[in-house]
């Protein structure tokens, strides 16, 4: 018989164990966690009718919880011998909660993908619009939820118009149809919004909206998507990817809307202040008015200033005639007399008269111009007289 070392044995052992299981998931309790200074995390996972050692090196922990005792999990590990002991154990790779902790993990994994994808992004966030005309809905069409959203908007804003698409919100089918909901609410494009909906539960009951193909068709939605998923706890990746995220349907239906009584005591308010701008206008103006009338004339008294005007202007200028005519009376006077004094009629008053050759009517001032037997015309004060030379003296 060939004989081997413990360290051969336990060397062959591990190889023979690991090669028989490899990787392997495995589900278990936690129990006797230590967390030495290293940053490795050992423990055992146990049943309750067995238990193994494991071990989860600082570099592969990746550990998105606390590991404590009692933690229910499923591991993902590699059948390992610790040789110098000769203990078998797992080597873990990764570690997730069991049950509901691992839809939490899950979560976690989609909602990094999703945000580092952007579709968490405030940027591709879509405005609500102030006074949505009709609202689409996407809920169950007979749980609470729809009960509590119609409600809610019929107080609010009775304006609006409700087109309900009803999904299922809850189990294996959930997701596609809550998708292809959404599809037809915009293929529609009869809204101008959507409430998507549904109420409070476990979890497990709220996966549907936790799967990605919901999350990337409210990314998709060209209309704006309001989500109101569960109770004011409840976070879903839907909340995260919707444009406004309310707390529950209610608070949905709320966010999605105006309050009628909000809007008719601002419109109270707004028309009175209206009007009370209207009046100072008013005032301002009559003053302004006032002013302007006092140096506003009437037509008729502008007319008889006019008048008046007219009168004296008319006045002054028959005195400005009567003088120029006065003026000008005296100076022909003047004239006058000093065109009588040097007139040849004034010279004839005087005795003497004017010889004129009858023939051409010349003026003979010399007796040079006449011969004897010439007639001449004689011009007296009174009269005229042909007269014969008979006799010149030079």
């Amino acid at each position: 018989m060939h004989v081997i070392s413990v360290s051969d044995l336990n060397r062959t052992t591990r190889q023979l164990l690991e090669d028989a299981y490899g990787n392997i998931q495995i589900q278990g309790e936690l129990s006797n966690v230590a967390k030495p200074r290293s940053g490795h995390v050992y423990f055992s996972l146990k049943d309750e009718f067995a238990q193994v050692r494991c071990a989860l090196f600082k570099n592969k922990s990746g550990l998105t919880f606390d590991p404590v005792d009692g933690l229910h999990v499923i591991a993902q590990a590699t059948v390992s011998l610790y040789e110098p002991r000769g203990e078998y154990q797992l080597i873990i790779s990764e570690l997730i909660l069991a049950g509901e902790g691992a839809l939490q993990h899950a979560f976690e994994q989609l909602k990094k993908k999703l945000s580092q994808a952007g579709l968490f992004d405030a940027k591709n966030k879509k405005p609500l619009p102030a006074f949505p005309k009709k609202i689409a809905i996407i809920t169950s069409a007979t749980g609470a939820a729809i009960r509590d959203i119609l409600t809610t908007l019929k107080r609010r804003y009775p304006l609006a118009e409700v087109c309900i698409y009803p999904t299922l919100v809850q189990g294996a089918e959930a997701a596609l149809k809550i998708t292809e909901a959404l599809a037809l609410a915009n293929k529609h494009a009869y809204c101008d919004i959507i409430i998507l909906a549904r109420g409070g539960g476990s979890l497990e009951d709220l996966w549907a909206f936790n799967e990605e193909k919901v999350a990337r068709a409210i990314a998709e939605s060209t209309l704006p998507v309001i989500s109101g998923i569960g109770h004011e706890p409840d976070i879903t990746i839907a909340d995260f990817v919707a444009d406004l995220r309310a707390a529950t349907p209610t608070a949905a239906a709320e966010l999605s809307v105006p309050n009628i009584a909000d809007l008719k005591q601002f419109i109270s308010g707004a028309e009175k202040s209206l009007l009370e701008l209207m009046q100072r206008h008013l005032r301002t103006h009559q003053q302004s008015l006032d002013l302007l009338s006092k140096r506003l004339q009437h037509p008729g008294q502008k007319i008889k200033m006019a008048q008046e005007k007219l009168l004296a202007l008319n006045k002054a200028l028959i005195s400005l005639i009567t003088n120029k005519l006065a003026f000008f009376r005296h100076q022909l006077a003047s004239t006058a007399r000093m065109l009588h004094a040097v007139s040849p009629l004034n010279t004839l008053d005087r005795g003497y008269a004017i010889i004129k050759n009858p023939l051409n009517n010349d003026i003979i001032t010399s007796s040079q111009q006449l011969t004897i037997g010439a007639q001449i015309e004689v011009t007296l004060r009174h009269g005229t007289a042909i007269a014969k030379i008979i006799k010149l003296d030079n």
